[in-house]
């Protein structure tokens, strides 16, 4: 825990709408709500040093998206890079352009961590607590801001620690054990055999990068104890280059934007509808970029259905690729303990190794662990309903941003903040300064998170859930969701009041279609 030194306590600071998180939601959210309101006092809080969320944390080997920046970017902004699948330096620089162009650094505030926010009906606004931290990293200040509303642009998962199972033996390893969330900086590997506990998108990103270039690490071994989908796919999108020559710049990034969000779905819905023949593709593709005679059945043969779980993108078949040219290689079994020198299997092998990395995933928490209150009562995220992916049932004026699990993050977050301006529009034409999402007693509900990986699964109990039909239930594609976004604003699930009603939800509130 951090200590606090010389901390001091300001004023209460009024403003319209804070947007907490400076990562790629946060940033699109800033531009979305300043566009709409340019008169309203909105401001983001960063609870780290720079910008950039997700790409500015991770620092391991060869991060990457594993979405097409062309819809992982923002509509507003047209992506230029040749790469369509993007490494993380890149993805950086696009977010401090996007914030450079658009005169968004003026609304950031690093270093405001909010931890805390409690909700007061009798003057529609929240009142949250923030710890500004110095630049030795101890909180220096505390703060508290009043504000009608909070988008929260957070993610989902913690930012200072990720999830490690207990490993047997653990303290008896002799070398190096990294989990890549904390990727030291400047780490040695070269020379090394490297042991990689994970088959995700970390593993497979990690793993070419690790094992080929200037650096490489003598051998990188993929140790996984369950198979996963994985496609090679380009990482220059061609047609996207051509419809851009062809078109210009904003044309033709509007036209790659629209060419793969159908392409993704189709993908998708292909997949799910078809598992058998979507299956049986994948492992024909596997077979033909692996070695010849490598066991594809035990290595690349998933005991799930494509898209029960993220698939895996390898941009350029790179990670097959260092298979075939021996530089790495995939062994499927389960830990018994690691050693002194490497790792022990419940087969009887042993995999020698100089550094274990632990890419066993993340651990998800939302809203940042922010302390939310109603009126003086603690509010559990995890008892309130998702409504239209935006709002929580019984937490008024809270916005918040879950992305697509089987397609780009970023085309949700567009459609949400739309919504967004759209509704603090429809409450300023009415004289609203309160909504709030009530949910149907009794409904039948599921987490938000409808996969099977491991960290939806560890999540169940803490994330909101979301019901069995809209608009309480997640879409899971942009087609489905821009159908409902952009359509009626809100039905009569949603209650409006104003400071004279004093309590959020009474039903003097006008429930119609706008």
């Amino acid at each position: 825990m951090k200590k606090p030194q010389n901390q001091t306590q300001s004023a209460i600071e009024e403003l319209d709408v804070v947007i907490v998180g400076a990562g790629i939601t946060g940033i699109g959210a800033a531009h979305y709500i300043t566009q709409a309101f340019p008169d309203r006092r909105v401001t983001v809080l960063e609870g780290r040093a720079d910008i950039g969320g997700t790409w500015d944390l991770f620092r391991y080997p060869g991060i990457r998206s594993d979405s097409d920046l062309h819809t992982f970017g923002y509509e507003f902004k047209p992506w230029k890079d040749r790469s369509a699948i993007a490494d993380a330096p890149l993805i950086r620089n696009y977010l401090h352009e996007t914030v450079e162009e658009h005169d968004l650094a003026r609304l950031i505030r690093l270093r405001h961590r909010v931890v805390a926010a409690a909700w007061s009906s009798a003057e529609a606004a929240w009142t949250l607590d923030v710890e500004v931290d110095g630049p030795d990293g101890a909180v220096a200040e505390r703060k508290q801001i009043r504000t009608n509303w909070v988008f929260a642009g957070t993610g989902y998962y913690r930012y200072d620690e990720g999830y490690t199972p207990h490993f047997e033996g653990r303290e008896d390893f002799e070398g190096d054990i990294i989990h890549p969330q904390h990727w030291p900086e400047g780490f040695d590997y070269a020379g090394k055999d490297v042991v990689v506990i994970g088959s995700g998108a970390t593993a497979v990103t990690l793993i070419p990068s690790m094992a080929s270039g200037p650096g490489a690490a003598a051998h990188v071994t993929m140790l996984q104890r369950t198979p996963t989908y994985i496609l090679s796919f380009p990482r220059v999108d061609s047609l996207a280059l051509l419809l851009t020559r062809l078109f210009g710049e904003r044309r033709g990034y509007a036209l790659t934007r629209f060419k793969n969000i159908w392409l993704d779905r189709a993908t998708v819905v292909g997949l799910r509808k078809f598992p058998r023949a979507g299956r049986a593709l994948i492992r024909r593709v596997n077979k033909r970029l692996l070695p010849k005679g490598f066991d594809v059945d035990t290595h690349f043969n998933p005991p799930y259905d494509p898209w029960d779980q993220r698939l895996c993108l390898a941009p350029d078949g790179d990670f097959f690729t260092t298979i075939r040219d021996g530089k790495a290689s995939v062994v499927t079994d389960k830990i018994e303990r690691f050693t002194r020198t490497g790792v022990l299997l419940e087969s009887g092998r042993h995999l020698e190794a100089d550094v274990i990395v632990t890419a066993t995933g993340l651990n998800m928490r939302l809203f940042g662990g922010i302390q939310l209150t109603v009126d003086g009562r603690s509010v559990d995220v995890a008892d309130s309903v998702s409504y239209r992916g935006m709002l929580l049932s019984g937490i008024p004026n809270w916005a918040m941003a879950v992305g697509y699990t089987t397609s780009s993050w970023t085309l949700k977050i567009g459609l949400i903040c739309r919504y967004f301006t759209r509704l603090l529009a429809h409450m300023d034409a009415s004289g609203y300064d309160a909504a709030v999402a009530v949910a149907e007693p009794g409904m039948e509900t599921r987490p938000v998170m409808d996969l099977s990986s491991g960290y939806a699964q560890r999540a169940a109990g803490i994330i909101p859930r979301q019901g069995t039909k809209a608009p309480w239930r997640m879409a899971l594609a942009y087609p489905e969701d821009a159908k409902l976004l952009r359509g009626p604003l809100f039905d009569d699930s949603v209650h409006f009041s104003s400071r004279a009603d004093r309590t959020v939800g009474e039903p003097s509130a006008v429930h119609a279609d706008a």
